[in-house]
């Protein structure tokens, strides 16, 4: 293990496009773990390795809600509290799960699809008409899986912009165009506004996910109002943000892989496959997922984990392992043994997994079949990334055709 008397500042660098720390290979060669102090909370030990990385995410040793209960490293002064369905351990984790998973299943989601595709050209064909240069961002990547997951949750045509708004200051950390302010009434807004959905559904149910949700409340008792609220509130920030991100990263990727796109552009039945070789390859958090606090001692790989220390799962470094990946710096997308942690893994493994994977399958589909040739509109080195967020994508993305 990796054993310095200050623990690491973390994240190590500011994020320089979708290019992965060195430092995260240099820990897995040198034992695996390394002490890191986050911008908040206590010092906490960095897994970097695929096998220490899987045990953190599914042994029940790593409890999330020992995390959330104490001082948790964390990169943002705002965090999920202690009832959000992400901060907790089973059963309670288990019970709220199986609620929402009645919305996620692969026949709602394979029912999705037309709609999905429908959404996908509708945009597509406004852009065309605007004609290039377009920002891929604005007229595409983040407005199409804000509508998906809008139709999922039946939200009104005319109430979707100031949503999407609420919801992406909620996930943008302080200090960029947001201040602490903004975030907590954007937050506050939000939830007064699907406090008053959720009771339109009580008067009149559909078949979305908020009726499940309502149902679930007042029918069968299996979770509390405030549960149910917090549900549907956090559902609705996560469900589009990283399928959006990933969609401009992708394209991005792709758009400065000559080789790698013109292979798509020869076999679009090579897409799944390629998407899946992207959610592996684009470290798309700027630091780790949420840490776990071990609830008594653990032997990883890279040393021994003693009963309450933190742990943060760095799945992007476990994604680019040497043992588990050949070549893991190079982009495949033949690669045929890909078990990568793009959704995380154990028991809080992504809900919407199938349904970001499905959108992204068909939005890159229609994208190099509409336009193919498509191509940036400015030097690669000229794209513009957020900054101070906690996922990285570029900010805009001019292209053309």
């Amino acid at each position: 293990m990796t054993t310095e008397q200050q623990p690491r500042p973390y994240p190590f660098s500011e994020p320089d496009r979708l290019e992965l720390d060195a430092a995260y290979a240099q820990i897995r060669a040198e034992g695996g773990l390394a002490r890191v102090q986050c911008p908040y909370g206590t010092p906490a030990l960095l897994a970097t390795r695929y096998e220490d990385v899987k045990l953190v995410l599914g042994d029940p040793r790593f409890s999330r809600a020992r995390a959330v209960a104490g001082d948790q490293p964390a990169h943002t002064p705002i965090g999920p509290g202690p009832d959000a369905m992400v901060s907790m351990d089973p059963p309670d984790h288990t019970r709220l799960r199986r609620v929402v998973a009645k919305a996620f299943t692969m026949r709602r989601i394979e029912q999705l699809r037309p709609r999905v595709q429908q959404i996908i050209e509708d945009l597509l064909d406004a852009m065309q008409a605007q004609g290039g240069p377009v920002d891929l961002v604005a007229e595409f990547a983040r407005p199409q899986p804000a509508l998906v997951i809008f139709e999922l949750f039946g939200v009104p045509g005319e109430d979707r912009k100031k949503l999407q708004e609420w919801a992406e200051t909620t996930l943008t950390a302080t200090g960029d165009r947001y201040t602490l302010q903004d975030v907590f009434q954007a937050l506050d807004s939000l939830r007064a506004y699907m406090a008053d959905l959720l009771e339109e559904r009580r008067r009149k149910p559909a078949d979305d996910l908020l009726s499940v949700l309502v149902a679930a409340r007042d029918e069968e008792d299996r979770l509390s109002e405030k549960e149910l609220l917090d549900l549907a509130t956090g559902v609705l920030i996560t469900g589009y943000e990283t399928t959006a991100d990933q969609i401009s990263n992708f394209a991005y990727l792709l758009l400065t892989r000559p080789d790698h796109l013109q292979q798509l552009r020869a076999d679009p039945e090579l897409i799944p496959q390629a998407v899946e070789e992207m959610l592996r390859f684009v470290p798309l958090l700027r630091g780790t997922s949420f840490p776990r606090v071990a609830t008594e001692d653990v032997l990883l790989s890279g040393g021994l984990v003693r009963a309450g220390e933190a742990v943060l799962p760095a799945m992007m470094s476990a994604n680019r392992d040497e043992a588990v990946f050949t070549d893991p710096d190079e982009l495949d997308f033949h690669r045929e043994h890909n078990p990568h942690f793009g959704f995380g893994h154990g028991v809080h493994r992504c809900l919407g997994a199938q349904l970001a994977k499905m959108e992204l399958q068909i939005a890159l589909g229609a994208l190099l079949r509409r336009f193919p040739h498509l191509r940036l509109a400015v030097p690669a080195t000229e794209v513009p990334w957020r900054v101070v967020t906690l996922q990285r994508a570029p900010r805009e993305l001019l292209i053309t055709w």
